[in-house]
């Protein structure tokens, strides 16, 4: 069943049910910010304080990054993390599949806004499949009739039961880029988080593992050759107005992402298809 939902304030939600998982996804944005499936925990974080208002972002869930990430690489002053996670999308596609899943599809074309900010034509659509196992793809296509560079991300929040029970697979031997400090080192073994961290790691594996006390968790990448670990910490948390201060403790974010010398180029009518799937392992049924 899949259900348009508002909130007072009229800001506008997808609620999806199926036999498999149970899932909303904003709007705006594209932005699925829950998800569970039957028999296991949230697989998602999502502040308390989060924001679900018009115009602004949603800490939590699966935020959009879209055109670039991170700051805009000529102006600073443009929005972090592209305009993707703050304009209105539209559904274009609904469908139960006939394994009980549920599918999914927002899309965003330019205006006016975008336009301002980013003078390229596009097609951005974002594919849901809710179900057993929950597969998110944003998938875009150059509409223009010259080349634009593109940078994403799927800013994946993942709620932990404790930061200090995480340990990440998949980014051994790995080169990253720790953007706090601007160095560039290599991973020497599996990651466990035990500061802040914001990190780039180039080519890491296509399956990255995040193993939570008894709780595991698989993710699937294609299209992506970079991918950002991101924890914010004691310090940082407290500079986030929607966030409270210990909300570090809960949750770690990993990013299927093209970034950094990640980005891609997209000629006139070529499509890139950025993808991540992700599998709940290991849980006792509640």
């Amino acid at each position: 069943m899949i259900e348009l939902k508002t909130f007072p304030n009229g800001f506008r939600y997808l609620e999806i049910h199926n036999p498999h998982a149970h899932a909303k996804i904003a709007l705006q944005g594209a932005h699925l910010f829950e998800y569970k499936a039957k028999g296991k925990p949230a697989l998602l974080w999502c502040s308390d304080k989060a924001h679900f208002e018009s115009g602004k972002a949603i800490r939590g869930g699966i935020p959009v990054c879209f055109p670039w990430f991170g700051k805009h690489k000529d102006d600073a002053t443009l929005p972090q993390h592209g305009f993707g996670r703050t304009q209105e999308w539209t559904l274009v596609s609904q469908e139960e599949q006939a394994d009980g899943s549920t599918s999914i599809s927002l899309q965003l074309t330019p205006n006016a806004h975008t336009l301002s900010l980013w003078p390229f034509k596009f097609e951005a659509t974002m594919h849901f499949s809710v179900g057993e196992r929950l597969d998110v793809a944003l998938e875009v296509k150059n509409t223009d009739s010259k080349p634009f560079e593109l940078g994403a991300a799927l800013h994946t929040y993942f709620l932990v039961s404790n930061i200090d029970n995480v340990s990440l697979y998949g980014f051994k031997d790995k080169v990253y880029y720790e953007t706090l400090n601007n160095t560039k080192e290599i991973q020497k073994s599996e990651l466990i988080i035990d500061k802040e961290i914001d990190r780039v790691y180039m080519n890491p594996e296509k399956t990255i593992i995040l193993q939570d006390d008894t709780r595991k968790t698989t993710i699937e990448q294609t299209g992506s050759n970079s991918t950002i670990v991101w924890n914010p910490w004691t310090e940082k948390s407290k500079q986030l107005a929607d966030m409270n201060d210990e909300g570090y403790k809960t949750f770690v974010c990993i990013e299927t992402a093209n970034a950094l010398e990640d980005v891609r180029v997209l000629q006139p009518l070529q499509v890139h298809r950025l993808q991540a799937v992700y599998v709940q392992e290991g849980i006792v049924k509640n």
